[in-house]
């Protein structure tokens, strides 16, 4: 194994490792003829060219002549041809297993009318009559604002179970099979931190929200380990071939068994943060204690939960009421308080990572308040809290982030989803601190960005793009919405690659192409840092790297 200096020799041209003897330093691969941006703080035309990798980590980024040095007989090549070359792509926060079995279930992300609603989910249960209908990914903003019913798709689907999500995971749409298998009627109870969204005359339309979801997962068959497995399979394949080499996934145990036997089988590409609920820290100590963190490749210790709701479910945690729904402020989706708060402390005490999403302004308050609490009493250390979506923040609130050293781990892409309609729900003066990415950055916070996929999808170009321009989807907004809150491109790739890194307590080993760090990189079609920023999105991923194997290249 070759040894490598901390010391980097930096000149105006080139980033090399420092080495005692240039013949110690043989490249497995070299990437040249290219544009290379080795990561954070990286000026954009500094000259490097090309780069070397020897036994899955960068030895250098060069001059392709400074790169030539590392060549030796047995040297693998690849010509970049003039290609921009960046640090793999991280995602920060998805929902990984449940996304590839989402793209095995009924697509409604791009229904515009209730009709067309209705007439995929019958096509998907007459093409499937044995299964139950889910996935979905709706958006009723599409088609003006009102939810949809059951009594939409009853009659499409009298014996077969749906219950079909919006995009944003926090209501479904059960059908009246659903219904009837999960024993929800007029007579059942709202469960607490949830919402069973009702006719006049009591009965449920079928839409559930937040916790209230669960009556129907309970009698929902669990998937086998074999489809478990292939539905991890489906979504790396999806995910490599948009340029992300690392992912934290919001899961569950199961998950974190299928990550498992998949490492085990030599069939993860990719890195994997596999984080569990909150509620189970005590099991995930003890898990720790006698297995470990894991390594690189697959890694454990974070817990998720959540305070609140969604902007699109109304049932986000608000100071104030909806414009749009004056008679409520959202939800509190936890069940004991006091309780909630003593798992974050126990679970800090032991070392654990704590990873919990908040986003209305009045539960990323007391979210902030929570984790001041535990750093009080376990005493100082590098703990790296993170607010999951940080999505409505209030001035304070910005500059407390920073303070406190609290990751905010954001999806850009939300903010030209949501915009569209979110003025309508908390008016002019509050959006003006949503997805505060410019004011977060200013404060000094260390922002974290992914997709919250399925919610949004999973594709970095498409989330720098959003977080450059903040152009809505629809079009109505070309300058950007809250346009002072765009970053540059520089600042976005950096929080999808350093960022992740940081908030993941990786940082020493991925986020940039630096020697002795892992060789993760991607090859863009574009030179997204040099092109029109509204061009971004349609920036392709020629190729993904992780280790400096070939995991994607475009047209294989």
């Amino acid at each position: 194994m070759f040894k490598i200096r901390t010391v980097i020799v930096l000149s105006t041209t080139a980033l090399l490792a420092g080495c005692a003897e240039r013949s110690d330093m043989e490249a497995d691969l070299i990437l040249s003829g290219g544009i290379i941006w080795y990561g954070q703080g990286a000026s954009v035309v500094d000259g490097a060219t090309a780069i070397a990798i020897a036994d899955g980590k960068v030895l250098a980024v060069g001059s392709d002549a400074e790169i030539e040095g590392f060549a030796v007989p047995s040297t693998e090549r690849i010509d970049l041809v003039g290609r921009r070359v960046v640090p793999g792509f991280m995602d920060s926060h998805t929902h990984f297993v449940t996304g590839g079995f989402e793209l095995a279930g009924v697509q409604l992300r791009g229904a515009a009318t209730p009709e067309e609603f209705a007439r995929r989910i019958g096509e998907f249960a007459t093409q499937n009559p044995d299964e139950w209908v889910t996935g979905g990914q709706w958006d009723h903003e599409m088609w003006g604002g009102e939810l949809p019913r059951r009594d939409w798709i009853d009659s499409l689907t009298p014996n077969t179970p749906v219950f079909v999500n919006r995009l944003d995971g926090h209501m479904g749409l059960a059908n009246g099979r659903a219904l009837e298998l999960a024993g929800i009627t007029a007579e059942t109870p709202d469960p607490p931190g949830g919402t069973i969204v009702r006719y006049p005359d009591g009965r449920p339309t079928g839409i559930l929200k937040d916790d209230a979801m669960a009556l129907v997962y309970e009698v929902m068959p669990p998937p086998s380990q074999e489809e478990r497995d292939r539905a991890l399979q489906a979504a790396i394949e999806h995910t490599v071939a948009r340029g992300v080499t690392m992912i934290t996934d919001m899961g569950s145990w199961e998950d974190l068994e299928t990550y498992r036997r998949a490492q085990a089988r030599g069939e993860l590409p990719i890195r994997v943060y596999s984080v569990v609920p909150l509620a189970s820290w005590e099991r995930l100590a003890e898990f720790v204690d006698r297995e470990g963190r894991g390594d690189h490749r697959l890694f454990w210790g974070g817990l998720k939960a959540f305070v609140d709701g969604s902007l699109g479910s109304t049932t986000a945690w608000f100071y104030e009421p909806y414009d749009d729904e004056p008679e409520s402020s959202g939800l509190v989706v936890i069940d004991d308080v006091a309780e909630f708060k003593g798992w974050i402390v126990s679970a800090d005490a032991a070392g654990l990572h704590i990873i919990i999403h908040a986003i209305g302004d009045r539960a990323n308050d007391w979210l902030l308040d929570a984790y001041a609490e535990a750093a009080a009493a376990n005493g100082p250390r590098d703990r790296r809290f993170r607010i999951e979506h940080a999505q409505h923040l209030t001035r304070a609130a910005i500059d407390r982030i920073a303070e406190d050293g609290v990751v905010p781990a954001m999806q850009p892409y939300h903010a030209i989803d949501d915009g569209r309609w979110a003025g309508k729900r908390i008016g002019p003066e509050r959006i003006k601190t949503t997805y505060a990415f410019r004011s977060l950055i200013d404060a000094g916070a260390k922002l974290s960005f992914g997709s919250d996929w399925t919610v949004a999808p999973i594709d970095p170009l498409l989330g720098i793009y959003a977080a450059v321009t903040r152009r809505t989807i629809d079009g109505a907004n070309p300058d950007g919405w809250v346009p002072e809150e765009k970053i540059g491109v520089a600042e976005a790739v950096t929080a999808y690659t350093a960022g992740v890194a940081y908030a993941s307590f990786l940082d020493e080993v991925l986020g940039e192409l630096a020697p002795g760090k892992y060789a993760d990189l991607v090859v863009l079609s574009d030179d997204i840092f040099t092109i029109d920023p509204v061009e971004i999105e349609n920036a392709q991923v020629d190729l993904t790297m992780v280790e400096g194997e070939v995991v994607y290249s475009r047209g294989e």
